[in-house]
């Protein structure tokens, strides 16, 4: 098995998109995996549990033949095919355990005696995992403008219109709000990060990224960026409260619907979109009070109906209210918490988008082309 080829825990692997075989049980994949990362397990759950008991009551070696018995005759093949299969339609991806170790050279090893070499990554995911953590504590050291303003103001769609625009709402599958919940399920904490930080390696310029607090959604913003975030300059976005409503019905209605329908059908998703805006505004009961919250309760409850007959504008009666009674007063009680915020513009959304980019072309460092002419 020492023979078998490595490669270096080399992030250019996650740049390339590279396809990368998983051979950890199922737990450990669901708690956080590489991008583009196919979990394909030596051991399953169980398996690995029992070998894991193995282990710490008699070792090593007692341990290896524990799981060379488990994981023998039909399972093995299952496998060892399944493996293959992935080989077959992608016959430059790479093999890792968790530290690069027994069970990625043990897949290997069984791959290869059925005809296919692949090399497994030296140090395995977690030698790529610090790798990534790196480039997420040297963000901080790059140029940064955050993007702020009302809700409404489609400020995720101008970090999205920028080439080094950082989406960290599109990394956390939530939109920083109470009803921000994506309705596939949140990545977990690992996962997050390394969405953050692959992103982060095709940005090695300047960052424009939308102001977020520390929490979006059930993922943390990693704490030397968000202070980075903190500290640096801002735009601000100001668009009239017709034009936020638009934007706002477009997120929370025509978007979150369209996902519904994709993913669960007519039927299901409706009720679950139904289900999933009315526990968004029962969540924020203690901000707006019993009677405010009541009175909303209906007019969303109105609003359904007249959508359930064709009329999905009359979510606006509830809409409304919620951007200038919850949402606009508490982004301007922030505002004025923080006067020391500076802002190096404020105006309407495309005036914000020219100038990220003409802040972005500033910050940018000299083009290598004046390099190359002062050569010759």
């Amino acid at each position: 098995m020492s023979e078998l080829p490595l490669v270096e825990p080399d992030l250019a692997l996650l740049r390339e998109r590279r396809v990368l075989i998983d051979v950890r049980a199922p737990v450990e994949f669901a708690q956080g995996a590489l991008p583009g990362a196919v979990n394909l397990p030596l051991m399953d759950d169980d398996e690995r549990h029992r070998v894991g008991i193995e282990y710490k009551e008699r070792g090593q070696a007692a341990a290896i033949t524990l799981g060379e018995r488990l994981v023998s005759g039909e399972v093995k093949a299952a496998r060892v095919a399944a493996w293959r299969e992935t080989l077959k339609h992608h016959p430059d991806a790479i093999i890792y355990c968790f530290r690069g170790g027994l069970r990625s050279q043990i897949a290997q090893q069984w791959v290869a005696e059925a005809g296919v070499i692949r090399p497994r990554i030296r140090g395995g995911w977690k030698a790529m995992r610090q790798a990534l953590c790196s480039r997420i504590d040297a963000a901080p050291e790059q140029s940064l403008l955050v993007v702020g303003g009302l809700t409404g103001c489609a400020k995720t769609s101008l970090i999205l219109a920028l080439d080094n625009g950082l989406d960290l709402e599109g990394c956390a599958r939530h939109k920083g709000s109470a009803f921000g919940r994506h309705p596939l399920p949140a990545p977990s904490q690992i996962d997050f990060e390394h969405a953050v930080g692959l992103r982060l390696l095709d940005l090695p310029g300047p960052l424009v990224v939308e102001d977020e607090s520390r929490h979006i959604g059930a993922a943390n913003v990693p704490l030397s960026l968000w202070q980075a975030m903190e500290q640096a300059p801002r735009l601000r976005v100001e668009m009239p409260l017709d034009w936020r409503l638009n934007q706002i019905h477009k997120d929370y209605i025509d978007d979150l619907w369209e996902v519904y329908r994709h993913q669960c059908g007519e039927w299901l998703g409706w009720a679950l979109m139904k289900k999933h805006l009315a526990s968004s505004l029962a969540r924020l009961r203690k901000r707006l009070g019993r009677a405010r919250l009541d009175r909303l309760q209906r007019l969303q409850a109105l609003a359904f109906r007249e959508h359930a007959q064709g009329n999905s504008q009359a979510h606006e009666a509830w809409l409304a209210p919620l951007l200038t009674e919850y949402y606009d007063p508490m982004y301007r009680y922030q505002l004025e918490k923080h006067p020391e915020q500076r802002f190096l513009h404020v105006g309407d959304w495309q005036s914000c988008l020219e100038a990220a980019r003409a802040w972005s072309a500033e910050q940018a460092p000299p083009s290598r082309v004046a390099d190359v002419e002062s050569v010759r």
